[in-house]
């Protein structure tokens, strides 16, 4: 048997920003953990080697350049993703900081200008993210839109026309504005938000077409994302896809008659594409996470994970359905429990889907995901696989606000986060006692970054449920926590709890900090310095409160951290430190007179 040690040292190439395939189809470059460290790495014909960049921290998001000699991408200095934008040259294997020094940050995605001689970016020099053009000769960037929405993502069109922006709009939804930059002629010359019947569309991940005269985006269609078409010359949107589930990352073949995506259906993924005419195909590698796929000449190189292998980079034979692994993160074969695919009653008798890991009956643990516009898919986890191997059941709730179950799940929860939400994890643990895969007063609360923060919902509005929780990276007080934050955050958490000054009752009721006398049982909180999304200031207040209170709590701080921990040493400490706290709360179990 492994040691949770051991497993968490098992590297993965990352999950949550794009990799890239070269022009000529002959290199893929990706980050990937192999030696520890977040670094960038490229496979050219069946050799895999790190590239010798030379610049000191983690390096995610790598594009290439359109004549394949160089990569931009985004390096993240502290953990703090203040992220620099960075090139490196093939040709003389040199690298450079194009923003060096810099006091803002700028978001990691990133696009190249179609000559190669600029990049389209996304900085918050001003306040607030916006579209920059930074060229590469040094001069200094250029402000083209502000949109005064937090931007996320640009994509460039082939023939440098016009650049697609994806920010933030209401809620959680999110907005595309094609905004011109080259020379046109023609009735639509200034900048076009996507909408339909005069409502902006709720619209993310934009994609040009090789001729530039469409751009595929995954799109809310009813109660699911789909894949939409908008025509540049007319204006005009159609649809790709209306299926039961959700599209995403939609991304073309070289010569443009094929059109793939992502296709979410609850726990599971698969590729699917359609030719021009042509009928939907549908590929994939297993039953687990596929995402960011790169259409080649003959298949499709995608990332893939299940609960027993890490994310790595695999290619899809789309005549023949094979499927080849071109990273290997992890040579041993393992049998791990595979969750099942679950539903339980919340308190007002909703059905929260759920991953299940069975246990024997006595001891459990409910994992609550971050976001919260996630879920729980099957996916590589290596700490819950662990736990389920010590017989613990573990359940993982997708609760209301999560991503996958349709539109009016994830807004279930809207300016009422740590409320219904917290009810969904917390009734979590009725439903394993009643089905006998618990005992009464063995079960612990743990989550991450949003998750954290229903962790410490649970502690203090249900404090009867629980033997202990461990909540990592946290926030506990809406109102500190966005008087903190990086202005896109605190449009977030207007769009989704309202305006912090008229709605003061309401932020102050679903802040854990304010309740920390109602604690019962022992908490740990886990957070690092640098983090610019849950500040380790709430947990290190928080602690000193609750130990002023006569309260059992534990603080681990990692100074050289922020949100996503990147040092393969501090992600060790941190998980085998968390899953030894709730072995040792479940081990005693919940003191109902303390």
């Amino acid at each position: 048997m492994y040691s949770l040690e051991q497993l968490l040292r098992i590297p993965n190439v990352d999950p949550g920003l794009p990799f890239d395939v070269s022009p000529d189809e002959k290199r893929v470059v990706f980050s990937w953990n192999n030696s520890g460290k977040w670094e960038l790495w490229e496979i050219r014909g069946l050799e895999s080697r790190e590239l010798e960049i030379g610049l000191q921290g983690a390096k995610f998001s790598p594009r290439f350049s359109p004549d394949g000699t160089k990569i931009a991408f985004a390096l993240d200095i502290d953990g703090s993703e203040s992220y620099h934008i960075c090139i490196y040259d093939f040709t003389t294997n040199t690298s450079t900081d194009l923003t060096p020094q810099i006091l803002y940050a700028h978001q990691p995605n990133l696009s190249w200008s179609p000559d190669g001689n600029s990049l389209a970016v996304l900085s918050d020099a001003k306040g607030i993210f916006s579209l920059y053009v930074l060229p590469l000769d040094g001069s200094g960037a250029r402000m083209v839109r502000n949109i005064f929405h937090p931007c996320w993502d640009a994509a460039w069109s082939p023939d440098g026309m016009w650049i697609a922006v994806e920010s933030e709009a209401a809620a959680s939804e999110r907005s595309i504005h094609i905004v011109p930059v080259g020379r046109r002629k023609g009735p639509r010359v200034g900048t076009t938000q996507l909408k339909a019947d005069g409502k902006a569309l709720n619209a993310m991940h934009p994609a040009w077409s090789p001729d530039s005269k469409s751009l595929a985006f995954a799109c809310e269609n009813g109660e699911w994302h789909n894949i939409g078409l908008y025509d540049v010359d007319s204006g005009q949107i159609k649809w790709v896809t209306e299926s039961e589930g959700d599209d995403f990352q939609p991304t073309w073949s070289r010569s443009g008659e094929t059109l793939g995506w992502v296709h979410h259906q609850g726990p599971q993924t698969s590729f699917q594409s359609r030719k021009r005419g042509g009928e939907l195909r549908q590929a994939k590698v297993g039953d687990g996470l596929h995402s960011f796929p790169r259409f080649t000449s003959d298949g499709v190189v995608i990332l893939y994970e299940d609960v027993n292998h890490p994310t790595d980079l695999w290619k899809i034979n789309l005549e023949s359905g094979g499927a080849a692994q071109l990273t290997r993160s992890l040579d041993a074969e393992f049998n791990f429990a595979q969750p099942e695919h679950v539903s339980y009653p919340s308190r007002d008798g909703a059905a929260v889907p759920a991953l299940l890991y069975r246990g024997n009956g006595g001891k459990a643990v409910i994992d609550i995901h971050g976001g919260p516009n996630w879920h729980y898919s099957f996916l590589w986890n290596p700490a819950l696989s662990y736990m389920a191997m010590q017989g613990w059941a573990v359940l993982a709730p997708n609760y209301r606000g999560s991503t996958g179950y349709g539109k009016r799940w994830q807004n279930a929860s809207l300016f009422d986060m740590g409320g219904v939400d917290t009810d969904d994890c917390a009734w979590g643990v009725k439903y394993l006692i009643e089905n006998g895969l618990a005992e009464k007063d063995k079960a612990a609360v743990t989550g991450r970054s949003h998750g954290g923060f229903l962790t410490m919902c649970c502690m203090v509005f249900h404090p009867h449920l629980f033997a202990g929780g461990s909540a990592v990276v946290p926030f506990l007080d809406w109102i500190k926590s966005h008087e903190n934050s990086r202005e896109d955050l605190k449009h977030w958490n207007i769009e989704n709890m309202g305006d912090p000054e008229e709605n003061r009752e309401l932020w102050v009721s679903h802040s854990p900090y304010f309740f920390l006398d109602r604690v019962a049982a022992p908490v740990q909180m886990i957070c690092g310095a640098n983090d610019p999304r849950c500040p380790a200031s709430e947990s290190i207040d928080a602690h000193e409160k609750l130990q002023g209170l006569g309260k059992q709590s534990e603080l681990l701080l990692y100074e050289d951290e922020g949100h996503h921990f990147l040092k393969i040493g501090n992600v060790i400490d941190a998980e085998v430190k968390r899953v030894e706290f709730l072995e040792k709360v479940l081990e005693r179990g919940r003191e109902v007179d303390r």
